[in-house]
């Protein structure tokens, strides 16, 4: 099997507050999702896909996801582990403080999205192109979140979470492959720094390509997602 080489980086530092009071006391990543944790199920697509080494990246109560995941073992894989410590490091922050323990180019995928696609044809994608990055897209149309992207050819135009723009039909899909270079070039000074401005920083400098993937998404990070990713599981058993 043609076993894919570079890591994926699992982010699963947040504070999950949409989904308060239940993540009071348990990381999301531990959700039950029809019978089993949410990142059970995420890491045994992962080695289905292909993979074989896992860097999570962890903040509040990321020692329960450890003690549960432990080396990946039982999965197939090996995962390490990089924790925020004491203050919270942002998305972009928790990626800068795990380069140590990740390849030259490597994948990151949300801790709250379960994404069942090709991550092969992606990464074969990226190795075509001149890019430092690039950002996997779907054209939701408002469907499943606000649209966030403007994607254009195979490039990412615009990509705003907060400010909408009549270009955007796209939506972060939840997965990137980003090369390390990235951030010893842009932010060797930060510390905190969200994923979204280390994309900003890509688009504003032409070097973040976009790839279009056509399979929904599913994701916890809400009340509905959590309840559709139920769904999707007891249906698929």
């Amino acid at each position: 099997m043609d076993y894919i080489k570079e890591k994926i980086v699992i982010l699963s530092g947040g504070l999950a507050s949409r989904l308060r009071p239940v993540t009071e006391k348990i990381p999301k990543s531990l959700l039950d999702i029809s019978g089993a944790p949410f990142i059970n199920r995420q890491l045994k697509l992962l080695r289905e896909k292909g993979f074989r080494n896992v860097v999570i990246c962890a903040g509040y109560l990321g020692d329960m996801i450890q003690n549960y995941v432990k080396t990946g073992e039982d999965y197939g894989l090996n995962v390490e582990y990089s924790f925020d410590g004491d203050k919270l490091l942002g998305t972009g922050g928790a990626l800068k403080k795990a380069l140590p323990l990740l390849s030259e180019t490597f994948f990151v995928l949300y801790g709250d999205s379960y994404l069942n696609i090709d991550y092969k044809i992606i990464r074969d994608n990226f190795n075509q192109l001149n890019f430092s990055g690039i950002m996997t897209v779907y054209k939701n149309k408002d469907k499943w979140d606000k649209s966030n992207v403007w994607f254009e050819g195979n490039k990412i135009v615009q990509y705003d979470k907060k400010y909408k723009n009549e270009s955007m039909h796209y939506i972060d899909y939840g997965l990137g492959i980003l090369k390390k270079s990235v951030f010893e070039k842009y932010f060797s000074d930060y510390t905190h720094i969200d994923l979204e401005e280390v994309y900003k920083t890509l688009i504003k400098n032409n070097e973040l390509a976009g790839f279009e993937v056509f399979d929904r998404f599913y994701e916890i990070g809400s009340r509905e997602g959590l309840n559709e990713t139920r769904e999707y599981f007891l249906k698929n058993k």
